[in-house]
């Protein structure tokens, strides 16, 4: 449906804990094998498996003051990094390789009813390790409140399935003028997750856009690129030889949405 000008408040309130779960798989693959010669990579491993949050600490993930459906807050840094760390004892929200458009933290409102409201978020962060640095494409995540008693239903955050990941790895440590070594591969399974993760997929929202619209409105926060109306080669051939324009063609060896490039 389309977005309504009605907005609404998201709070939290809850003197309830929640009990989140975090993962991260042992990488299995990547080129060149630095999964196997650094240490500090092949034992990446989820700091906290487990760990007791109050409702009160997802507040970082709300907006001050009503919104919107679709409309976008940045996220607090001190709240999320609470969190990042149950994955890894060091996260970085200030990326190590930023040409201006790396960092950021930001989410929207999905849906809402009467009952609950839906609210997803994307985060780039990296962790620091042992002589060097792990890069995933990003982080996505679900947070589903219960208006009414402010308390949180569900909390996930994950690297999505099937996205990339680049380290950078200073092999030389004992010489001061080395530099980093860089690869990369299919980021393993990360995750965090606490509550009822059915909500996720079960609830009934009255007010609410599509999951493909809210990632394409928080891409848009980071990426310049993102905000170009792109379109498949045969519709803009068919454009330029309307206009008489001329194609200007690029060839890219990695993603533009992506900070594992």
């Amino acid at each position: 449906m389309d977005t309504p000008t009605d907005r609404i408040a998201l709070n939290l309130k809850s003197n309830n804990r929640l009990s989140v779960k975090g993962y991260i798989a042992p990488i299995e693959d990547m080129r060149p094998n630095f999964h196997e010669e650094w240490d500090a990579l092949r034992n990446m491993r989820v700091h906290q498996p487990e760990k007791e949050y109050c409702a009160t600490d997802f507040n970082a993930l709300l907006p001050n003051d009503p919104v919107a459906i679709g409309e976008c807050w940045q996220i607090v840094e001190t709240g999320i990094m609470k969190i990042l760390q149950q994955l890894n004892p060091e996260p970085n929200l200030n990326m190590h390789i930023d040409i201006g458009d790396s960092s950021g933290l930001w989410a929207t409102l999905l849906a809402y009813n009467d009952q609950h409201a839906h609210v997803v978020f994307r985060i780039h962060a990296e962790f620091a390790l042992t002589d060097g640095w792990f890069t995933p494409s990003h982080f996505a995540g679900d947070l589903i409140i219960d208006r009414t008693n402010e308390d949180v239903v569900s909390f996930r955050m994950h690297v999505p399935e099937g996205k990339s990941f680049d380290v950078n790895w200073k092999k030389d440590k004992d010489d001061p003028n080395a530099g980093y070594s860089t690869a990369g591969g299919v980021c393993p399974q990360i995750h965090l997750q606490g509550g009822t993760q059915d909500y996720l997929k079960d609830t009934e929202y009255t007010t609410f856009i599509s999951q493909e619209k809210a990632k394409h409105i928080l891409i848009q926060q980071f990426y310049k690129s993102e905000q170009i109306q792109w379109v498949p080669f045969e519709e803009a051939y068919e454009i330029a030889q309307a206009k008489q324009k001329p194609i200007h063609a690029i060839s890219i060896a990695g993603p533009l949405d992506d900070e594992a490039c």
